[in-house]
């Protein structure tokens, strides 16, 4: 009588179970990937009650780039022209106000469930983390200071960032993907939703405004022709601004946060050049390593600061940030003019494999493929070439992509955006 496995056995016991785990694996990753992508959903779609909830309260859409300002317009300086010497640039670091320089999400807190945190924002507020035992004097204004980690340049009291003013530092959950592992330094509070800017980028960093945020009649007639996103920097928009139609319009996006792994889609190129941005999406493309396509180059230098990633401070109203551009298909590569301003080819991005998820301007969310038509991404961005009023009706050159990324260029899109092959939604003409 046997009292014991022999040992060929014993090994094709164990080969036997080594097998059935591979199997089961993968079927366990993908169910809880599964779970992560519908609280995903869930999350976004959240975020989109709550920008149809602040419409139904104030008849517009919260501004991306909006906040407090103190002007410093000097007497007698040509209203037309930007003034140099004004000293209040809005990405200049300040505890005094924050320089125009929040998100559409600061003002949608009190709309998904984070009215403490809006109360915290909106008073004026002495907690200071670098010394919390300490009320904070002077308290830090209504509003909050700039979204930055620089010092500010301040009368009183001793050097500070805004990463000891609580809110800006705060991780909220509903703006949080499971899919997305980043948290932590050297991030603030980080966001992976962020608002549609559109198919172009000429003077998306201000807006209409100079830098000093005065606006200025010549950039207002550029942001014209090439603010064609449901949001438009330091402008308000509307759901009457939408003439393609709220089921056709995204208003919302997905983005993936950083890692600090020179992960394309993450942490931006700069090529401080506005023309060349403007006229060529695919200007960073020849950085991109092509021996692991999914990041940049290791003789690539000029990329962001580690600090500086995507969706890094989700109360800030630049590009970089909160924002994103329907230029290149999802999950395509970061290329801006320079870092903190967010002007340049931004697209979503997700840990999602395949794509990303989208809000709709009807609140319903859509989950776009990386193969979605995109169009031409030789083609530049548009932009004003006159000196008149320009329009916003150009048709996007960038296919179904960018036609849903335009609120009022009468595209007419038939089928499903979000359909998985990339080809379910197709163009017609209105």
């Amino acid at each position: 009588m046997r009292s014991a496995f022999t040992l060929v056995e014993l090994l094709v016991v164990i080969a036997i179970i080594g097998v059935l785990v591979g199997l089961l694996l993968p079927a366990v990753q993908a169910a809880r990937e599964a779970a992560r992508r519908m609280s995903c959903s869930n999350n976004i779609r959240q975020v989109g009650i709550a920008l149809h909830n602040y419409h139904d309260t104030y008849k517009m859409f919260p501004k991306q780039m909006g906040g407090t300002m103190d002007y410093a317009w000097e007497a007698g300086a040509n209203p037309d022209n930007c003034n140099p010497n004004a000293g209040n640039d809005w990405y200049r670091a300040s505890d005094v106000t924050n320089n125009a320089s929040l998100g559409f999400l600061v003002p949608l807190t009190p709309f998904f469930e984070q009215q403490p945190l809006w109360e915290q924002i909106s008073n004026p507020n002495v907690l200071d983390l670098d010394n919390p035992t300490v009320q904070r004097v002077p308290p830090w204004p209504a509003m909050g200071p700039t979204i930055t980690d620089e010092d500010f340049t301040i009368q009183t009291g001793p050097n500070q960032r805004a990463t000891a003013y609580a809110p800006w530092m705060t991780e909220i959950g509903t703006l949080r993907c499971p899919s997305d592992p980043g948290t932590g330094l050297p991030a603030m509070g980080r966001t992976n939703y962020a608002a549609c800017l559109g198919d172009a980028v000429d003077f998306m960093a201000d807006g209409g405004h100079c830098r000093d945020q005065e606006p200025n009649s010549f950039r207002l007639q550029r942001i014209q022709a090439s603010g064609r996103g449901v949001f438009v920097t330091r402008k308000a928009t509307s759901f009457r601004d939408m003439l393609d139609g709220t089921s056709q319009t995204i208003a919302l996006g997905e983005i993936a946060t950083d890692l600090g792994d020179r992960d394309k889609r993450t942490i931006a190129q700069a090529t401080f050049s506005f023309s060349g941005i403007r006229d060529n999406p695919l200007l960073c493309r020849d950085d991109i390593d092509p021996e692991r396509p999914q990041f940049w180059a290791p003789a690539m230098t000029t990329l962001a600061a580690s600090n500086q990633g995507r969706g890094f401070r989700w109360a800030s109203g630049t590009g970089n940030y909160s924002g994103f551009t329907t230029i290149l298909p999802p999950n395509t590569e970061m290329c801006v003019t320079f870092f903190d301003t967010g002007q340049g080819m931004m697209s979503a991005s997700s840990r999602h494999p395949g794509g990303v998820h989208v809000v709709m301007g009807d609140a319903s969310v859509q989950f776009v493929s990386d193969s979605v038509d995109a169009g031409d991404s030789t083609i530049g961005t548009v932009y004003a070439t006159g000196t008149g009023p320009q329009t916003v009706g150009s048709a996007s050159p960038y296919g179904v992509w960018g036609a849903s990324g335009t609120r009022a260029s009468r595209e007419v899109l038939s089928g499903d955006l979000g359909a998985s092959s990339g080809q379910g939604a197709t163009i017609g003409s209105n």
